[in-house]
């Protein structure tokens, strides 16, 4: 795994004597003003005669500093309905100027915004320009690298830096685990990567590969997986996670990652070409992998967090599941199948089923769930990622996240469930408890993400634990459909979000 270093530059290192480094990157809503006067100088001499200086993401030549090397990347700030990821759009233009140029190891500076919307931009422009140098497992074990593997950061502290490098540790795993080809991150080959990528950290790692165990802790899951129980390749597996801090617990995250890691619509197959892509269904799992990378480099203080990510091939054969069975989760709750396609809700009752008995021992709690679950999150919210509680997470837990992760350049919209949610998926024949889903695709269902969260809630045994009950526990459904990969859905990169909100949040917890 290759992850861009991020390193502390003191601004004395703006000489164009100082071989370390070779390139400048300027970031700022203005960058005819920037603080170091010899830039500045040299700035206004080229806008004097090149009008896209300060307009446009520009590489000039500029003798007084490293490389010889300037690239000016101005930001245009929407100042009503703007966000900070601008900054790691600007980024991106800007590291691939310095990359197609020759430099290797760049420096940039990114202007201070006061206002608190854009706290971050420093951290979201660094990690635009790791998104942009990203490249596919398949890329580097092919013999390609990126030119550019370190990035130096301008009067920043040493600890932002080596935290920096630690997200962007885990944003590669991320992005290794959803972007790779489903027989190259196959469930055991996903599994192995989470293994090797944890060593040394502080997260404990088991993986459950028994399948006599899987068909029943996971029968859900396993329903999902059963037309690839006889390919040994494509067997389901689920990886355990756990990060336990030095001294005192104040507070426990239990999160449960999708890692579907092909899906066919199993017999509900997808038809007009809908399966191309769906190797990156296993995004949620990925971010979570990812999330517990970072935190075991970082070791943070107070927070316990556990996790499990369900690896499973939705299949299609003789022995694939099919619409109108029913099957009894994990909590117990009888699930008819409304739709194969619909398989990564199954995947996550059974796992927060799981995580649901952990949390009652546990010290204050609060449960997550992480997937590309619906197409039609991704068709409502676009980029931003859904964040749906339940009762008990509504009040506070929902708006705090959903707030932390517009500043973390995650942008995400609160979605929160309704009455009629759970009464949609009642199964009225009472041969069941619950619907799986409609027979229809989600996003041509009304509220088509919220019902995938009842019907979460309601399987995994989560609805036994809402606001009124002896123990409530809050609990969040994070549809991360839209957000998960950047530009083409079939072969963008990956995003990795939401790791970043997933730190910040803990942040605060501490």
């Amino acid at each position: 795994m290759v992850v861009l270093q991020f390193f502390q530059v003191s601004s004395d290192a703006l000489t164009s004597s100082n071989v370390d480094w070779d390139a400048l990157i300027i970031i700022s809503q203005n960058p005819l003003a920037v603080p170091f006067e010899s830039v500045r100088t040299a700035l206004l001499q080229q806008a004097a005669i090149d009008k896209r200086i300060g307009q446009q993401v520009v590489l000039s030549l500029c003798p007084s500093v490293p490389g010889q090397r300037l690239i000016t990347a101005p930001v245009q700030i929407d100042d009503e309905y703007g966000d900070v990821s601008v900054y790691a759009e600007v980024a991106q233009q800007a590291i691939s100027q310095a990359q197609a140029s020759g430099a290797k190891r760049p420096l940039m500076w990114v202007e201070h915004n006061p206002q608190p919307q854009f706290v971050q931009a420093l951290e979201v422009a660094a990690f635009g320009c790791a998104q942009q140098l990203w490249l596919p497992l398949e890329a580097r074990e092919a013999g390609h690298h990126a030119a550019i593997e370190s990035l130096g950061l301008l009067d920043v502290s040493a600890e932002t830096a080596l935290q920096l490098t630690a997200l962007e540790a885990g944003k590669s795993l991320t992005r290794d685990l959803c972007g790779t080809e489903p027989e190259r991150m196959a469930p055991y080959a996903f599994a192995d990567y989470c293994v090797k990528s944890l060593a040394g950290t502080d997260v404990q790692v088991e993986v459950i590969d028994d399948i006599d165990t899987l068909l029943s802790d996971y029968p859900l899951m396993c329903a999902v997986g059963r037309a690839s129980l006889s390919v040994e390749r494509h067997q389901p597996r689920v990886v355990q996670l756990e990060y336990r801090p030095v001294g005192e617990v104040r507070h426990t995250l239990l999160i449960a990652g999708k890692g579907v890691i092909f899906d066919t619509g199993g017999a509900s197959i997808k038809v007009g070409g809908g399966m191309s892509g769906m190797s990156r269904d296993k995004g949620g799992a990925a971010a979570v992998a990812g999330f517990m990378k970072t935190i075991g480099l970082l070791q943070p203080a107070g927070v316990r967090v556990v996790a499990q990510l369900g690896l499973v091939r939705n299949s299609i054969g003789s022995d694939a599941y099919v619409p109108d069975e029913i099957i009894a989760s994990h909590a117990g709750v009888r699930v008819r199948i409304g739709n194969t396609d619909a398989e990564g809700r199954l995947v996550l009752a059974d796992l927060l089923s799981h995580l649901r008995l952990a949390a009652k021992d546990a010290v204050q709690p609060q449960l997550f769930s992480v997937a590309t679950l619906t197409s039609h999150a991704g068709r409502a919210y676009g980029r931003h990622f859904a964040t749906v509680p339940n009762s008990v997470a509504q009040p506070v837990l929902a708006a705090n996240f959903t707030a932390v992760a517009r500043v973390a350049g995650e942008p995400a919209m609160l979605s929160p469930l309704a009455h009629e949610d759970f009464s949609v998926i009642s199964d009225t024949s009472l041969a069941a408890d619950v619907l799986s889903s409609m027979h229809l695709g989600s996003s041509m269902v009304t509220r088509g993400h919220q019902l995938a969260t009842a019907f979460i809630v309601t399987a995994s045994g989560l609805a036994k634990h809402g606001a009124n009950a002896k123990q409530p526990l809050p609990f969040m459904h994070l549809d991360i459909a839209g957000a998960a990969i950047e530009g083409d859905p079939r072969y963008g990169k990956p995003t990795a979000v939401p790791l970043q909100t997933f730190w910040h949040y803990l942040q605060q917890l501490i």
